[in-house]
């Protein structure tokens, strides 16, 4: 009878025991499909997130030698330039990547004066060149070479124009204005592709490029440009 009443004892206190382990496990447990919720709530956030493009339009590549031919805003001067002054210009032709038209007109430019000699300080001549160097298409500001205009005068009512292909103008300046202004635009007279600077010549020795002026560069190294 001890035997028994010894092994129902046992009984009983491997029960109790079982029902203490079950009972300490159960938060553990409990908690797990709240972590489980959390972590389901985060993955419907991360599946909402806009999927970038695999692979970003190419740029489109503007050949070196393409001309940029541009309408200069504001007077440039032998006399009241420096090396190194900027000026403003805007796009006079579209430029074109076979039948589409990377570059509208109109766009802006900016280019720097590279020479700039004063008449009265280089023994009667005087010499003028200016280059490109920068062109905003759709907001953004692309970093460009080009080739020079350069034009130099020797002696009053003399001059040579030496366009962007770096061989003499082809054909006389037209229009040798005294006092030209804005709007008084000269066209150069060089074949296409020169780039004369069409200038003002305003009857002294100095060098002077006028607003409305067109000029003609061309580019030394490509121009990488993004699709819109």
């Amino acid at each position: 009878m001890e035997n028994k009443a010894l092994v129902r004892i046992f009984m009983m206190a491997g029960l109790i025991g079982l029902f203490g382990c079950s009972q300490s496990s159960t938060p553990s447990t409990a908690s797990t499909p709240g972590a489980a919720d959390s972590s389901g709530a985060t993955a419907p956030a991360a599946e909402q997130r806009p999927s970038e493009p695999l692979f970003a339009p190419k740029p489109i590549v503007v050949e070196a030698g393409t001309p940029i031919r541009v309408t200069v805003d504001q007077t440039v001067s032998s006399k009241t330039s420096s090396p190194g002054d900027h000026f403003d210009a805007s796009l006079a032709a579209p430029v074109m990547v076979g039948e589409k038209q990377v570059i509208p007109s109109g766009a802006r430019v900016r280019g720097t004066v590279t020479v700039a000699k004063s008449a009265g300080k280089f023994k009667g001549s005087a010499e003028l060149a200016v280059t490109l160097d920068s062109i905003t298409v759709n907001g953004e500001k692309y970093a460009m070479r080009t080739t020079s205009v350069t034009e130099v005068s020797k002696g009053r009512g003399k001059r040579t124009a030496i366009g962007a292909g770096g061989g003499a103008a082809i054909g006389a300046i037209i229009g040798a204005l005294a006092g030209g202004g804005k709007g008084a635009a000269i066209g150069a007279g060089a074949g296409a592709g020169a780039g004369t600077a069409g200038a003002a010549f305003t009857g002294e020795r100095d060098i002077t490029i006028a607003p409305e002026t067109r000029l003609t560069f061309k580019l030394r190294q490509p121009l990488e440009v993004k699709e819109k």
